[in-house]
């Protein structure tokens, strides 16, 4: 497998994956702080994130439209979002990307049902989370056009403080439902 490390002499299959490689990098980045136009640049305009099923209806659709809603809804609840990349892989059109994620849990964190319904609010803890991740893109036109990822939600939660959560965050919890309810 390449690394993510390559010059310009290298064979035309070795560049196409370090282009590809460095799209994927770049798309971590634009999650923190891009806008439309960045992932414009990124994404595929048929791109569709295996990862929306529990996210807002509008982040469920396709293209940079969709990806930068998931963005902005990772950023209402999350500060301080990075991504540290440990490895790359690239085999064909795939890519998986290795990672630590770090944020700070500072907004509502609210989860959808599949009919686009509030299924669970977190309000903010103001703690930090760093998790491990692995995201895997699929790579057309120099684009990214497909997104999934494993990650460690139960990390992220216990260090939010999710779980085991008080009888106070419980309370919270059933608030921050409720308010998240009457926004959507």
């Amino acid at each position: 497998m390449p690394s993510a490390d390559f010059t310009s002499t290298q064979s035309p299959g070795v560049a196409a994956a370090a282009g590809a490689i460095a799209v994927c990098r770049r798309c971590l980045e634009v999650f923190t702080d891009g806008d439309l136009a960045d992932f414009e640049a990124v994404i595929h305009p048929e791109a569709v994130n295996r990862e929306a099923a529990t996210q807002p209806p509008a982040n469920r659709g396709r293209g940079p439209a969709a990806f930068y809603a998931t963005a902005l809804w990772l950023r209402r609840a999350l500060a301080d979002m990075r991504w540290d990349i440990h490895q790359v892989a690239a085999d064909g059109d795939i890519i998986a990307v290795h990672t630590t994620a770090h944020a700070r849990h500072t907004g509502p964190f609210v989860i959808y049902d599949q009919t686009g319904s509030v299924r669970q609010a977190f309000p903010p803890t103001g703690k930090t989370c760093s998790v491990t991740q692995t995201h895997w893109f699929r790579v057309a036109d120099g684009k990214i056009i497909e997104h999934w990822a494993n990650r460690d939600d139960m990390g992220m939660a216990e260090q939010f403080g999710w779980i085991p959560p008080s009888p106070r965050y419980l309370v919270r919890m059933t608030r921050a439902k409720r308010a998240a309810r009457t926004v959507s």
